[in-house]
């Protein structure tokens, strides 16, 4: 199963990186990484106040369970609207994305994934918001954006240092 980003913090890290692969009109962003633990801190004092403090008590909330070694993929979507208009569009190319993540979730390494809407579709070809042609063509897009994802990175320079050594 594929899990979530929801953290801001989490989206910043990724989409730091540069893109493991990209398409005509997506990028996918990767970070090995677990999604961090939030900053909150536990509230311990609320339970010793209640006259049932010494009681056995459901779970802790999620976000009081420590951070384990997480083994797995999490997911976070950015399909801005200067891309897509529509909600309608939007909403698809978002299932879209989280149901190719599903399909590849196993086969991909472990960590946050970011998938991004980096251009807009044509809106000739595509004339209904949710077509199922703008479906298909999305879908088999992300695919072969994510069997790119698949293969290992070669070792090489950062971005910035070979554009520096190319100016110079």
């Amino acid at each position: 199963m594929v899990g979530r980003i929801v953290r801001t913090a989490d989206f910043e890290r990724v989409l730091a990186l540069p893109p493991r692969s990209r398409s005509a009109h997506f990028a996918a962003h990767h970070l090995p990484d677990a999604p961090s633990a939030p900053k909150k801190p536990a509230k311990a004092s609320a339970a010793a106040d209640l006259s049932t403090g010494d009681a056995p008590s459901c779970p802790p909330p999620v976000d009081e369970v420590p951070k384990l070694v997480l083994e797995g993929c999490w997911l976070g979507t950015v399909v801005p609207k200067r891309h897509a208009r529509r909600a309608v569009t939007r909403n698809l190319l978002k299932r879209q994305m989280r149901a190719v993540m599903q399909d590849h979730g196993g086969s991909l390494p472990p960590g946050l994934w970011v998938l991004r809407l980096k251009a807009p579709f044509d809106r000739t070809q595509f004339r209904s918001a949710s077509s199922e042609a703008l479906r298909a063509a999305a879908r088999a897009e992300l695919a072969l954006l994510l069997q790119r994802a698949m293969s290992p990175r070669p070792p090489g320079p950062p971005a910035g240092r070979a554009l520096r050594a190319a100016a110079a």
